[in-house]
């Protein structure tokens, strides 16, 4: 579920930490990098849930409203939302209950109030009422009416982006990651099949990588640090902006300690973090500064990468 490009920023806010403090102890750091990534997969189980506490209050309500006797209200109210087979599968997944309560989670149960607005704009949209007018259901629009949702109502909500940062501040970071994943994963429920929930890691290299990522920077901070010297004429380390400072170790250690990782891909990945989390100048600096630090190194022979298509 975690990209490489998102260990890296969870590495790279570990590293700023530590230049910042400078404790004699990583544990701390590194628990932190363990704890953030495991909330990330919290992040997703609760944006999953929210899905479920939708379509909890959307049966509640279609239930009520076929109880109450009132010549105004429809008899018959429209059952698209509560039929949504993608929802019904996700309501009923023993995976997702049971990812829940080996972690000890109950969202939502306490902040009902952002379930119920997100239900209510979601039956105010003109989407909504084409979808639940349309007498021919199928797994394909139930698809589309949930995808709508989730990209145009749930995920953009200010509300529900200001309560989750109130929870778990690194989940500002995590957000555009896991609502791209929720997509990825609804497409891939079918209501023959069981939910099958993806792993944090695509595998046991991604975790190691992380944890390799920052020790090898952190350990050799002052051989990397030295390297920048004198790679910015017009630019004393001390003005360089920290995020580029912290980006460009980072990048360094990829090139000297990681001989399995493409240049070109920790060329890229680190221009496109520059690009969202530092100066708008940052990508284009660093950049430069990368470009003639390879120089150097391909010169001394100090680059060692392994295989093919590595350079």
């Amino acid at each position: 579920m975690l990209t490489r490009r998102q260990l890296r920023i969870k590495v790279m806010q570990a590293v700023f930490s530590f230049q910042r403090q400078r404790p004699d102890d990583l544990k701390d750091l590194e628990k932190f990098i363990n704890s953030s990534m495991t909330q990330s997969y919290t992040l997703f189980l609760y944006m999953l849930q929210l899905l479920v506490k939708i379509h909890e209050v959307a049966v509640d309500k279609h239930t009520k409203k076929r109880q109450r006797i009132s010549k105004s209200v429809e008899l018959h109210p429209s059952r698209q939302l509560i039929d949504n087979k993608i929802l019904l599968k996700l309501r009923e997944s023993e995976a997702l209950k049971a990812a829940l309560q080996q972690r000890r989670l109950n969202p939502w149960h306490l902040d009902s109030k952002y379930v119920e607005n997100l239900y209510n704009k979601i039956q105010e949209s003109k989407t909504f009422v084409v979808y639940a007018m349309d007498d021919e259901p199928s797994v394909k629009k139930d698809l589309k009416f949930l995808t709508y949702i989730y990209e145009d109502i749930i995920a953009p909500s200010d509300e529900l982006m200001d309560y989750l940062e109130d929870v778990n501040i690194t989940w500002t970071d995590d957000y555009p990651l896991i609502n791209s994943t929720i997509i990825h994963f609804l497409r891939k429920v079918k209501p023959a099949k069981d939910v099958v929930l993806p792993p944090l890691f695509k595998d046991d290299s991604d975790a190691k990588f992380t944890m390799s990522l920052f020790r090898k920077t952190i350990l050799n901070i002052d051989e990397l640090s030295a390297r920048i010297e004198g790679k910015t004429p017009n630019w004393d380390t001390e003005r360089i902006a920290q995020i580029d400072l912290v980006l460009l170790l980072m990048a360094q250690a990829e090139f000297l300690y990681f001989s399995d990782i493409p240049v070109k891909v920790t060329l890229n990945e680190y221009l496109e973090i520059a690009k969202d989390y530092s100066t708008p100048k940052s990508a284009t600096f660093i950049n430069g500064i990368l470009d003639n630090l390879l120089k150097e190194l391909e010169k001394s022979e100090e680059l060692n990468k392994m295989g093919r298509g590595l350079m």
